[in-house]
């Protein structure tokens, strides 16, 4: 059973995930290093809102030698 801490949990990861979409629609691919500083938000939200974006099929993430690129499709 979701409790409400839960719920504003997944309501905050929702959020994140809109705003690293503008991010990206408004700066092009990224990092995730950088996007994450860009976003402003832990490391760890910024990729539960990319792994949400990712589910919807609406980011790309490509292995570029040591990092990450995320971008929309």
């Amino acid at each position: 059973m979701a409790t409400a801490s839960s719920a504003s949990c997944v309501a905050q990861i929702g959020k994140t995930a809109g705003a690293v979409w503008k991010i990206l629609a408004d700066n092009g691919p990224m990092t995730m290093a950088k996007l994450v500083k860009t976003a402003g938000n832990s490391r760890d939200l910024v990729m539960q809102a990319v792994g949400w974006l990712a589910r919807e099929d609406k980011v790309n993430i490509e292995e570029e030698r040591h990092s990450r690129i995320v971008s929309l499709r």
